[in-house]
């Protein structure tokens, strides 16, 4: 009982719990949507739906600016220091003013050639651009909060908007793609996030309002420490997604639409499981990461992350890979059953980039902004032409032979950068 005691008193026990039930809401809650994708508009809409979803994860990223980790981290360092921290926040929140007026302009102005460069000239959704255009800033305005929430350690605030917002997601997905098909699906990835702004507004705290903008507070120089994370960010930002997006037309025009989607339906699969290590490291592992001094307090977080959290990740990897014949239909429909037959090297490679993911955080954490830009463009170059090769040899499963192949070769390259960190005396 002392035992179970000493656990359950422990914070990263308490942060994995109520972020648990955080992840098992958006899981249910990405269930029922890609349920309802597959049932009302198919594989080949699930691979129309991918390549907005990859365009709309670097949209994001561009107008924050790729920021979100800085934040973390500033505000995290300066939690006691109210005049750095206001100087940080307001030029912050001046940078992606300017940042995200830019973005809405050019979804205006380019929706035409963003439609077919998105979803090809046969497909006629120029108006999601637009609509996008007008939400962007709320949005933006969202993502913000919920990073200044997340530096000042409000784990509670941050996974209760969360859960809102994937609460508010499921319903306009359902009401929108039962009306609407394929439009309504982009739709609903466009006004979801946008409605998650009144939600943050309403749980952000009193110390959010009073380092709120001020014109007075504007500092350049802080531009430059914050240009570092801007550019991390960024290069995985805008890169990562247009690969994505070059490997699964490569598939459309190769091998067809609906071996695209079976893709995009096993990255769904993939993208519910992972949101329980992205926030876990993001809630805990990163500020601390951030105010880490000593490479002793790092390697203490690292081998707490794979001692308490990898375990059970792996375990939940087995159980899924167990019942593979019973999970697609159960998400999908059983025109989606061709995806178990990708499912053994897509599980193992997500067990490569589980090992390296806590390590990829520590170059946000200690602001390795050279070392990251390279073994992510080495990471992004080794999946494109590892893809292309595996595809041609091995049809629609190169694709995850590759996937596994990339995040090996990743995992093996971040060991031998942080071995200090990962093998020094714990």
């Amino acid at each position: 009982m002392q035992f179970i005691k000493k656990i359950t008193s422990k914070e990263l026990f308490k942060v994995t719990s109520l972020n648990s039930i955080s992840v098992l809401i958006k899981i249910g809650v990405g269930f029922v949507s890609s349920k309802i994708i597959a049932v009302f508009i198919g594989p080949s809409g699930m691979a129309i739906v991918g390549n907005f979803r990859n365009f709309i994860t670097s949209i994001e990223s561009i107008s924050t600016l790729g920021l979100q980790n800085g934040i973390v981290k500033y505000v995290a360092e300066f939690e006691e220091e109210q005049l750095r921290l206001k100087k940080t926040i307001s030029t912050i929140v001046f940078c992606l003013l300017i940042a995200t007026f830019l973005v809405s302009i050019i979804l205006l102005l380019f929706s035409d050639f963003l439609n077919s460069m998105v979803f090809g000239a046969s497909n006629e959704y120029q108006t999601i651009f637009k609509i996008l255009a007008f939400c962007l800033p709320w949005y933006i305005a969202s993502l913000v909060i919920t990073a200044i929430l997340n530096g000042f350690g409000a784990f509670k605030k941050v996974i209760t908007i969360s859960i809102i917002g994937n609460v508010i997601g499921l319903l306009l997905t359902i009401i929108l793609i039962t009306n609407f098909k394929i439009f309504g699906a982009l739709l609903a990835m466009v006004l979801a996030p946008t409605l998650l702004f009144l939600v943050s507004f309403l749980y952000s705290n009193r110390k959010i309002k009073t380092i709120s903008f001020n014109k007075e507070f504007i500092d350049f120089k802080i531009i430059k420490n914050l240009s570092e994370y801007s550019l991390m960010a960024l290069v995985s930002a805008i890169i990562g997604p247009f690969v994505y997006l070059m490997i699964r037309n490569h598939i459309i025009n190769t091998i067809g639409i609906n071996e695209a989607g079976y893709w995009e339906g096993l990255s769904r699969i993939a993208s519910y499981y992972f949101v329980f290590l992205s926030t876990i490291i993001g809630l805990y592992y990163l500020p601390k990461m951030a105010k880490a001094k000593l490479n002793k307090e790092s390697n203490h977080l690292i081998w707490s992350y794979y001692r308490n959290i990898l375990p059970i990740f792996i375990f939940g990897l087995l159980m899924i890979y167990a019942l593979k014949d019973y999970i697609i239909p159960l998400i999908f429909t059983k025109e989606f059953l061709p995806i178990k037959e990708l499912m053994f090297w897509q599980l193992l490679g997500d067990v490569f980039k589980a090992i390296s993911l806590i390590l990829g955080y520590q170059f946000f954490a200690k602001k390795l902004t050279l070392a990251f830009i390279i073994s992510e463009a080495f990471s992004l170059l080794v999946l494109y032409f590892s893809s292309i090769y595996f595809i041609n040899h091995y049809n629609i499963k190169g694709v995850v032979i590759a996937h596994c192949f990339t995040f090996f070769v990743y995992c093996l390259v971040l060991f031998i950068y942080f071995r200090k960190k990962v093998f020094t005396l714990r």
